[in-house]
């Protein structure tokens, strides 16, 4: 297996190890007449040159056909290689191996594999740049062959700007994924993400994003950290990601109020650098807790036997000092994390950083679910509480509740893509009219459709920072709760999760000229709750008074699959808003 060659000395320092075939296409002949010694002395040396000069002429029959697929960032890799190995002559049956390289993204292949309608071209073997790609495939289609060997490997990396090196290290302290971490914390606008803005791939198209998503996870497993921060940051990353590796590089040198951190593979530093030439060059930055490596796996898909038996000889090929030689040059590490001459220079570090341990099948599978839900869009509807209580004070802020909770709000919109859609309702008492306890102040719409003028996001934000407490406002809620469920149910969106969000300092409901009792509320949203249809409600409330009627708050959101919350101290509810988030990921199952 592995094919015959003829030649010992190919260009690259490719060496044959067989003996010379002794097949010709031109057919056989014999020397009938002894010829003369220095006559013969010439033919033999036009024999021997044509044998060298002409090793193509090795097989005969018809081509046994080879297509690789690979991974754009390997492709010119393989496609050298690939091409001293047909001159190499290679003999498969009675035919010449002939090895022919494509490119596509991993993503596109690991949908066509795994029946998600992605357009791969017919392929005989795959290189894709992770064997991440090959685990989630093997999870819905076991009959995907498992990898053979790793070709080449490249690990995951921050990355900045040359330039901005020292500005990051000053205000993130020394690359690290708990740091990044902090740095995307939604909760913690006091962090390192005022000074530094994280870039990252996006896992659902990028193996390295996908290593970076895993690595921060695990990194925060084993500290402890709670799974709000980490929901938080994912959705404060799901703002900022590039499909686009090379865009993501070039954007690191753009000037901004913060310092651009990216996340990318090793090699995709290097080519950067030595593709584009950027005028400051991008730096490797390897985290402190170790990181995981893009491996490029070979996996064999041929099912006829000649591709099969041609793959395997290729496969052999790739692991060749000379080939290994070639990779190395481009920037990749061998299987083994030695590299070569290239990530010895410009801020690349020679040994390789220490490996993080590989996840599971069902870790990969549900971070690669989790990051899917939490790209979900939404549709959100806020009620804000403009009762008379709002204007009270809370001691030590210099704020009112109601300016406490406005600038919170405001803060909690941020992490939301602008394909979201968002409103904004108020609700006291008699705010429409006599028996009307809500207001809509922002319709529900997309952040960035213009009302009135400019962006609703923008108006939103307008509306939190001019609304103001009604002195002499009770405290409608149930009625407000059910017209803007009807609202919600009435314009539901599948594609989004859809929400409606209470911010109260209440006991729940305190509407003493009558309106919808607790328990009619209750059958109310126990009828029109569709769990083909969710519609959650998330109650969060604080002041003295909210632990009163923290048992029906806790009813009327858990008739719908939500949740309430009942806090101290004003300030946690940026804590609860992450907790909220992350309810996306079991919603409407929670």
């Amino acid at each position: 297996m592995g094919g015959r060659h003829r030649t010992d000395d190919l260009d690259d320092g490719y060496a044959s190890s067989r003996e010379p075939s002794r097949r010709r296409r031109g057919g056989r002949g014999k020397v009938l007449v002894p010829l003369a010694g220095s006559v013969a002395f010439a033919v033999l040396l036009g024999v021997a040159a044509f044998v060298i000069i002409n090793p193509d002429e090795d097989c005969s029959g018809e081509a046994a056909e080879l297509r690789v697929t690979a991974s754009p960032d390997i492709h010119l890799a393989v496609s050298q290689i690939a091409e001293r190995f047909n001159k190499a002559g290679h003999e498969v049956g009675d035919g010449c191996a002939s090895v022919k390289v494509a490119k596509a993204a991993s993503a596109t292949v690991a949908s066509t594999l795994s029946g998600g309608g992605g357009k791969a071209g017919a392929m005989d073997l795959w290189i894709p740049d992770s064997s991440l790609w090959v685990t989630n495939v093997r999870s819905k289609n076991p009959a995907v062959p498992a990898p053979i060997v790793s070709v080449a490997q490249s690990p995951v990396v921050m990355t900045a700007s040359g330039s901005v090196v020292a500005n990051l290290e000053k205000n993130l302290g020394e690359a690290s994924w708990a740091r990044m971490i902090e740095a995307t914390n939604a909760a913690n606008v006091e962090g390192p993400g005022r000074k530094v803005r994280v870039l990252a791939l996006d896992p659902a198209l990028n193996a390295a994003g996908l290593g970076a998503l895993l690595a921060a996870s695990a990194v925060a497993t084993t500290a402890g950290v709670g799974d709000e921060q980490l929901v938080g940051a994912m959705k404060t990353l799901s703002v900022s990601t590039v499909k686009d590796q090379n865009a993501l590089l070039s954007s690191l040198s753009v000037k901004g109020t913060r310092v651009p951190l990216g996340v990318s593979s090793e090699q995709g530093v290097w080519a950067f650098n030595h593709t584009k030439k950027p005028e400051v060059p991008a730096v490797p930055l390897y985290p402190a807790e170790g990181t995981f490596n893009l491996d490029y796996p070979a996996v064999i898909v041929a099912k006829d036997a000649g591709a099969r038996e041609v793959a395997e000889a290729f496969v052999k090929e790739l692991g060749t000092p000379a080939a290994q030689k070639t990779l190395q040059g481009q920037g990749f590490r061998t299987p083994d994390g030695k590299g070569g001459k290239a990530v010895s220079e410009d801020g690349f570090k020679a040994e390789a950083p220490e490996a993080l341990p590989t996840p599971d099948a069902k870790t990969v599978a549900r971070m690669s679910q989790s990051w899917s839900r939490i790209n979900l869009g939404t549709r959100l509807v806020t009620l804000l509480d403009v009762s008379g209580t709002m204007a009270y004070p809370i001691p030590g802020t210099g704020m009112t509740r109601m300016q406490a909770i406005a600038k919170i709000s405001i803060e909690g919109m941020k992490p939301f893509p602008n394909s979201s859609e968002m409103g904004l309702w108020e609700f006291s008492t008699h705010l429409d009219g006599q028996g009307v306890d809500y207001r809509e102040l922002v319709s529900v719409g997309p952040l960035t459709e213009n009302v009135e003028g400019v962006l609703r996001r923008d108006l939103i934000n307008q509306r939190l920072a001019g609304i103001r407490a009604r002195a002499t406002g009770d405290t409608g809620l149930n009625d407000s709760l059910a017209a803007a469920y009807q609202m919600m149910k009435d314009g539901y969106k599948a594609d989004k999760i859809n929400t409606i969000l209470v911010m109260t300092d209440g006991a729940g409901n305190d509407d003493p000229d009558g309106g919808m009792s607790n328990q009619e509320l209750l059958q109310f949203l126990k009828k029109e709750f569709d769990p083909e249809k969710p519609i959650s409600i998330l109650i969060i409330a604080f002041g003295p008074d909210a632990p009163k009627g923290k048992r029906q708050m806790q009813a009327v959101a858990k008739a719908t699959n939500g949740d309430a919350y009942v806090v101290n101290n004003i300030l946690d509810i940026r804590k609860v808003f992450l907790e909220g988030m992350s309810r996306r990921l079991c919603s409407p199952h929670c």
